[in-house]
């Protein structure tokens, strides 16, 4: 299959068409975005376990598959930060946290109210939540979002073994075998 060019047309402004080429897609590739887009959309949502995971609110469950699709586009092989406060917020129920996990869940919440336009949790969050984290803290949260990420991956795949129906015996290979009369 020779590669196809995709050339942009000339519509008056001052700017240079571009040229892309679209990769050959091949069956492994094929098969890796329909897993990936499959785990954006059936992956279960992993919290931190507790007797508190039921408070999660459903605003923010319900924004987690938006949040995976932005995380995807950006080319992150990891959870979203929407995904990062859903896991944490149990947690911050149980017992108080580090102060970097606190700096850490407080800038995730304020980055999730920016993404999804929540003004009230804005102007609330912007007091207690640090403008940027440091280094060090990146570090753990990236740590985080790969790990929720691995555990989600994981979790789909279970899920997804368990779910598919086994055939028991034998199957006919002979279409005569199939439809034979009673």
């Amino acid at each position: 299959m020779e590669k196809q060019n995709v050339v942009q047309l000339d519509f008056g402004f001052e700017l240079e068409p571009a040229t892309t080429s679209i990769p050959n897609l091949g069956p492994k590739s094929l098969k890796k975005v329909k897993s990936d887009f499959m785990d954006l959309l059936q992956s279960p949502i992993i919290v931190y376990p507790s007797q508190w995971q039921d408070a999660v609110p459903k605003d923010l469950l319900n924004n987690i598959t938006m949040a995976r699709m932005l995380t995807q586009m950006r080319g992150e092989p990891m959870a979203s930060l929407t995904e990062v406060v859903a896991y944490m917020m149990p947690r911050t129920f149980e017992s108080p946290m580090p102060s970097e996990w606190v700096n850490i869940y407080t800038w995730c919440g304020l980055q999730y109210a920016k993404t999804f336009k929540k003004d009230g949790q804005i102007e609330a969050m912007e007091e207690v939540a640090p403008k940027q984290l440091s280094e060090y803290e990146m570090g753990l949260l990236k740590r985080l979002r790969v790990w929720i990420y691995e555990k989600r991956r994981k979790a789909l795949k279970d899920s997804l073994k368990t779910s598919m129906p086994k055939l028991s015996g034998t199957s006919p290979n002979n279409q005569g075998e199939l439809f034979q009369k009673d």
